[in-house]
């Protein structure tokens, strides 16, 4: 009897995180798809079917799914950013193919319009910021450290030039996505980081 409890609890949990996650994909589509503006809760519980109360349940509100949403996104990005900086063994190559991976990004319909466009209004700036530091924009702050310890870079306190190397980042990624050259970008930002280095 009390496996048998211990089963259909052990199923109910796997049902409710199923659910969850198929309001999250979901959500996720449509939030790239048509703007956070343009989703309507009931309308994504319907398509995954299931009622507005469970999307409640889950979410509370359409913010709610959609702040779970850009920790996702933004989750996978900083992945993406560690990934390809990993590929290298030299310090500074690491740093130029973590910052080419952010920016490539930028092409992706989900880091675009959740992460670029949508999330920095309806989360606030504060919010968002600190959902980016939380992933790509610590990377970041890790190589820059790694690179005034090794003597590649000058020392310097880091925490400033993680801060503007990022929004300049954000920037160009998001110009990116908008259509700008991702070559002319990639080719600034070797220039730009050409200047933090230390003469041979």
């Amino acid at each position: 009897m009390e496996r048998a409890v211990r089963a259909m609890a052990l199923n109910r949990a796997e049902q409710r995180a199923a659910t969850r996650q198929a309001l999250l994909a979901e959500g996720r589509r449509r939030f790239a798809a048509d703007g956070y503006h343009h989703v309507v809760l009931a309308e994504v519980a319907e398509a995954v079917g299931v009622t507005k109360g469970a999307a409640y349940h889950h979410f509370d509100s359409k913010a709610g799914l959609f702040r779970a949403v850009v920790c996702e996104v933004q989750r996978e990005l900083g992945e993406r950013v560690a990934s390809e900086a990993d590929r290298h063994e030299d310090l500074w190559e690491q740093l130029r193919a973590g910052c080419r991976a952010f920016l490539a990004a930028g092409t992706d319909p989900a880091v675009r319009q959740i992460l670029l466009v949508d999330a920095p209004t309806v989360l606030g700036w504060d919010e968002w910021r600190a959902l980016d530091e939380e992933s790509s924009a610590r990377h970041l702050a890790e190589a820059l450290t790694s690179l005034a310890a090794a003597g590649i870079i000058a020392e310097q306190p880091v925490e400033p030039l993680a801060r503007l190397l990022s929004g300049a980042m954000n920037e160009a990624a998001l110009w990116i996505a908008r259509g700008g050259d991702a070559q002319s970008v990639e080719q600034a930002l070797d220039r730009l980081l050409a200047g933090l280095r230390t003469a041979p």
